[in-house]
């Protein structure tokens, strides 16, 4: 049986393992410990100083390490507006609840002001028929909770 590897692990748990190590053909990831091609930032920052200092192609340096040339270009972007910081995964899909605009929550806070007994199931049929949106009762009850907290 063999040991679980760590550095494995934690560039799973931090959304940098790269999920073709083995796409990476730059001879230097292959002859040296130093590099290692499950790090996708570390292959990401080689690529892009392949670009900027060896003066090789941005076609050429995306197939050499393995992706496309739109990922070059972002890559590029993000590394020019912020640096290495740049290179980390950003969190996707909604960063917060869109759809429970201050109006939308206003609606609830209303509703919940009298006695407190409506449902959230309720409110979100109500929240439908009032606005036109969609929302799930869950989101509503951690909208509240969030409300509630200092």
């Amino acid at each position: 049986m063999t040991k679980p590897d760590p550095k494995l692990e934690r560039l799973r748990h931090l959304g940098v393992l790269n999920p073709h190590p083995e796409r990476v053909q730059a001879s230097w990831f292959r002859s040296s410990d130093f590099f290692d091609a499950r790090d996708l930032i570390q292959v990401k920052y080689e690529m892009l100083r392949h670009v900027s200092v060896d003066g090789a192609s941005k076609a050429d340096a995306a197939a050499l390490f393995g992706v496309s040339r739109p990922t070059f270009y972002q890559a590029e972007a993000a590394f020019a507006h912020d640096g290495l910081a740049g290179l980390l995964p950003k969190q996707r899909g909604p960063k917060g609840a869109h759809k429970l605009n201050p109006e939308a929550m206003a609606f609830v806070e209303r509703h919940l002001e009298g006695d407190g007994a409506i449902h959230a199931r309720t409110l979100a049929g109500q929240l439908e028929s009032e606005f036109g949106i969609s929302v799930h009762p869950r989101s509503i009850e951690r909208a509240i909770a969030r409300k509630k907290k200092p």
